[in-house]
């Protein structure tokens, strides 16, 4: 049965209008990137009680450490190198992306990434980083490319203080204030090296400590070291999550570069990183290989009726599918089955029903929890790239605008669907899935054809010209406009990692549903009361325990100018944190039947 369009419209329009009422909260700002002197961060002496504080902090430190080690989450850094703008003061020039799964145990404590650049197996014969390969040469690629070159700290500090050495003989601390950050009640402290202590590559800079565990939740500053080793520190802003009770792990990180010669300030570059996929522990050699038995299955197979040919072919699709994304969600590049999942199925099926047609199986949606804009449907399952619900996710008072463009990238892949252009059908023989996730993309070609992309998106477009649902065309269209501003600066960005891109092909940068284009307004960057996309981040979040995303309810922010706006770009972090609540609902069911803990902070209609 379909949900009338009235509900999911206001299943939008809700999730977008609690956009209105939550309140901000405030903290220190990132430093300047200019050389600081390390006696001049302003704090006070500690008290007893502020003594204590510190000493927890320490201690639940190192159990961060430990856990981390024990574990191979996925990584993911986007980086937009920025130019001057007369009109919107700086945009994207040029962008990088990295997609990694990180054995963090092989990196942490060691003291160089250095690779060599001739036999390292993290680049390809292009020198391009590749996906997933050994851990320390994806670390020792992405540090290349953020300019990290010192050995003791690196990419691993700016999710970890100091992974080696964070104590008091090493670092000395002062008081500074107490600041809530979302619900969590914390104590800020400055932290720089010990007097006598070698200073070069060490953290310095700011820790928010939570006053019920002592646990760090945010920390924000950049590595001590002489005016020579300026070129090698930048100013970061790392942030974590309550993923378990009393557990912090690092989450998300920011960080900048100014350019020194510019007149106005301009940002060499920015970039943002991601860590999720904390589940995923360090796989054992010895059953990578392996298949996992299915628990508690009972026999059924007197009951079952015969199945006709046709029904049999639809079978084996359907194994393959399953297959395909189970393989994903174990990978750790799928989201666990979300609230909004289901509000994309909703919108999926009155596509379908506008349009009169019935499929044997319903329609499922997943978000691919990557950066990259991006969508693929694996037999009936449409997914869509995190980023390209947030950048497509424009907030407006009926929720019209957001409904227009999910609907379009819904109607790409549900043409596919009915056209039958399916996956590989291989994938229904079990052997075919049995590899190691860190070759997961290497195995799995999921990219539609040219020939077929053509094909869905003409249909694409029959599907959205019925009454109900022609008015969004525009609104997609829009969007598209917009994306052709930033096509040849965001390379990267509309790079698929394993489907289908908005755009064709690096040749030719047009886009598959540029028909759409014709039936949008102009886009004017002046007019403030038009938004075509938002930055990267708007709309939802990862938890980076369950994998689930989570409709984010930020407060509005008006445009002032417009160099509000944004699209398509990287910005800081900055996350409501709470406390772990996980435990006390009811569990909700993983991709192959797990248990996995259900989400407060999911949306709902109290």
């Amino acid at each position: 049965m379909t949900l009338p369009r009235l509900v999911v419209i206001r299943t939008l329009a809700f999730v977008i209008a609690l956009v209105f009422s939550a309140s901000t909260s405030y903290s220190l700002p990132l430093t300047t990137r200019k050389k600081v002197d390390q006696n001049t961060l302003p704090s006070r002496k500690l008290t007893t009680s502020q003594n204590q504080l510190i000493d927890k902090a320490i201690v639940r430190e190192k159990e961060v450490v430990k856990t981390v080690k024990e574990r191979a989450p996925l990584v993911e850094t986007y980086i937009q190198n920025m130019r001057p703008d007369r009109q919107l003061g700086q945009v994207p020039a040029s962008d990088q992306h990295f997609l990694g799964r990180v054995e963090f145990g092989k990196i942490i404590g060691a003291e160089s990434y250095a690779v060599n650049k001739a036999t390292s197996q993290g680049t390809n014969a292009n020198g391009k980083l590749g996906f997933l390969h050994p851990s320390v040469a994806f670390i020792a690629g992405l540090g290349t490319s953020l300019h990290l070159n010192f050995t003791e700290g690196g990419f691993v500090q700016m999710l970890l203080v100091d992974s080696n050495d964070f104590d008091r003989q090493h670092y000395s601390f002062g008081f500074v204030r107490n600041e809530f950050l979302g619900t969590i009640s914390t104590e800020v402290f400055t932290v720089k090296p010990a007097s006598g202590a070698r200073s070069r590559g060490r953290f310095f800079g700011y820790i928010w400590v939570e006053t019920r565990g002592g646990n760090i939740v945010r920390f924000n500053g950049t590595f001590a070291g002489s005016e020579k080793d300026v070129r090698e520190f930048y100013d970061f802003d790392s942030w974590r999550t309550n993923v378990q009770p009393n557990l912090w792990l690092p989450t998300s990180f920011y960080l900048e570069e100014n350019d020194q010669k510019s007149v106005m300030r301009t940002l060499k570059f920015k970039a943002i990183n991601h860590i999720w996929g904390y589940v995923l522990k360090v796989p054992q050699k010895e059953t990578e290989s392996t298949s996992l038995d299915v628990v508690g299955a009972t026999d059924v197979s007197n009951e079952a009726p015969d199945v006709m040919p046709l029904g049999a072919q639809r079978a084996w699709i359907q194994q393959a599918e399953d297959n395909v994304v189970e393989r994903l969600f174990q990978a750790g590049l799928l989201d666990a089955p979300s609230e909004f999942d289901k509000t994309l199925e909703a919108l999926a099926a009155n596509i379908l029903a506008y349009n009169n047609i019935t499929l044997t199986r319903p329609i499922h949606c997943r978000t691919l929890l990557t950066e990259p804009l991006e969508s693929i449907a694996v037999g009936n399952t449409i997914i869509l790239s995190k980023s390209l619900i947030d950048t497509t996710g424009i907030v407006s008072q009926d929720g019209t605008q957001q409904l227009g463009n999910l609907n379009a990238l819904l109607a790409f892949q549900i043409a596919h669907i009915i056209l039958g252009h399916r996956l590989d059908t291989t994938f229904a023989f079990s052997d075919s899935l049995l590899f190691p996730n860190i070759s997961v993309f290497n195995r799995i070609p999921m990219r539609h054809t040219d020939a077929d992309n053509v094909a869905a998106a003409k249909k694409a477009i029959e599907l959205l010209s019925v009454k109900e649902l022609e008015g969004g065309q525009q609104y997609f269209g829009l969007y598209l406009q917009q994306l052709q501003q930033r096509v040849k600066s965001l390379k990267a960005l509309n790079e698929p990692v394993i489907g289908d891109g908005l755009v064709k092909s690096d040749v030719d940068q047009t886009f598959w549903l540029a028909a759409m284009m014709d039936k949008s307004p102009k886009l004017d960057m002046n007019d403030l009361k038009q938004e075509a996309a938002m930055p990267l981040s708007s709309f939802l979040r990862r938890d980076p325990w369950t994998d689930q995303v989570i409709t984010m309810h930020a407060a509005y922010e008006p445009l002032l100018s417009p160099a509000d706006k944004m699209p398509f770009e990287v910005e800081p972090v900055h996350i409501k944190l709470s406390y772990d609540r996980r435990t006390d609902g009811p569990s909700a069911q993983s991709a192959n039947g797990a248990s996995v803990p259900a989400d407060p902070l999911s949306v709902s209609h109290q």
